[in-house]
C-alpha cells in the first residue's frame, strides 16, 4: 500500500505528501463497527505539492477548485469493512480525480464543410418528393 501511487505516466504522489485519518464508519460491519476505525479520510495539498509539474497543478487547482478547503483535497473512503481496503480504494480515487484533473483540454473541433455533391442531392430529392406529393392533389384530374 505505501508507495509512491502513480497519477500518469512518470509522475506520482508521494507517501510523504499525504496525510491519513481514520475515525469509525458508518457502513457495514455490524458490531464490529463500534469499535474500529474503518473510515479513512485522505488529504493532498494541492496547492502547495512539488510532486506535480506547475502546469498540471495550476490545471488542477482550476478544474478542482469547488472541491479544495485552503488548496487541500480530500478523499473519503468508507465502503469496506477493512481499513487497509479503504485505504487502498481513497488512494485510488484521488489518483484518478488528479489524473483527470491534470489532463489536457481536449482539441477543438475543427467545422466540416458538407461537400457540394451532396447538398445538392438533398435539394434535389426534396424537389422530388414535393413534385410526388404535389401530383397527389386532384387539381389535375378534371
Amino acid at each position: 500500500m505505501s508507495g509512491p501511487h502513480v497519477i500518469r505516466g512518470s509522475v506520482a504522489l508521494p507517501e510523504a505528501e499525504l496525510v491519513w485519518r481514520f475515525s469509525r464508519s458508518s457502513g457495514p460491519g455490524g458490531q464490529h463497527v463500534n469499535t474500529s476505525d474503518s473510515q479513512v479520510e485522505l488529504r493532498f495539498d494541492l496547492a502547495r505539492t512539488k510532486a506535480l509539474p506547475p502546469v498540471w497543478q495550476e490545471r488542477a487547482l482550476e478544474r478542482l477548485a469547488d472541491r479544495l478547503v485552503d488548496g487541500v483535497l480530500t478523499v473519503r473512503a468508507s465502503d469496506h469493512r477493512s481499513q487497509w481496503r479503504n485505504r487502498e480504494t481513497a488512494a485510488v480515487r484521488l489518483a484518478a480525480l488528479l489524473a483527470e484533473a491534470t489532463a489536457p483540454p481536449p482539441k477543438p473541433r475543427k467545422k466540416s464543410r458538407i461537400p457540394r455533391g451532396i447538398n445538392e442531392r438533398r435539394l434535389r430529392e426534396k424537389k422530388q418528393r414535393g413534385d410526388t406529393k404535389r401530383g397527389r392533389s386532384g387539381r389535375d384530374w378534371g
